[in-house]
């Protein structure tokens, strides 16, 4: 990666709650524990890392060791997402077992919910824990497209096409801290470990 943001990362009793490449989510998550009976979080800690640091918590991290706050609907979403890079034991997924870019619709439909894109999107938009929950992994179906256009191509030459993507080429979408870093986090995802 270019430059190597630090990411914060707010844990509450030991279980990550949030990370993100600024302290955004510190007044969403105080407003949430102020609601909670006393008594029921001991320790809010908030720590700054690298990059590798948060790659090698993601593969650590079960969904059990998240504490997450949000709707049921946004709970299932990022539970579908996350499982885009994690198995159901919690170990990750390697590149080369098929962690692959997603459209909103495509993921809606993994939700069950094919009707509910814009919900599904925003449930993406809320997601509290960047990099872990991989809502950088969703772009737009346009992207999806031209990818497919690309591997079609690929495959009369000697590239084949299967992992070929061709990142700096399609637009990525939004991210809610810019499509730029947007891109690097999935092409490290997608082409390193």
């Amino acid at each position: 990666m270019k430059k190597d943001i630090r990411w914060v990362v707010t844990r509450i009793d030991g279980k990550i709650a949030s990370v993100s490449a600024d302290f955004r989510h510190l007044p969403r998550i105080a407003a949430q524990v102020s609601r909670l009976p006393d008594g029921a979080v001991n320790e809010i800690v908030v720590s700054k890392v690298g990059m590798d640091e948060i790659v090698d918590l993601s593969a650590t991290t079960k969904w059990e060791d998240l504490r997450l706050f949000g709707t049921p609907f946004q709970l299932n979403v990022w539970r579908r997402l996350y499982s885009l890079t994690h198995h159901d034991d919690g170990t990750p997924i390697l590149p080369e077992e098929g962690i692959k870019l997603l459209s909103y619709s495509q993921l809606a439909d993994l939700c069950e919910n094919p009707k509910g894109v814009r919900a599904v999107a925003h449930a993406v938009a809320c997601n509290p824990v960047a990099y872990i929950i991989p809502c950088h992994l969703i772009v737009p179906k346009e992207a999806i497209d031209k990818i497919l256009a690309i591997r079609e191509v690929a495959q009369g030459t000697i590239f084949k096409g299967t992992d070929l993507y061709l990142l700096n080429s399609i637009e990525v979408g939004e991210y809610e801290y810019g499509s730029e870093l947007k891109r690097r986090i999935i092409e490290r995802q997608l082409y390193s470990r």
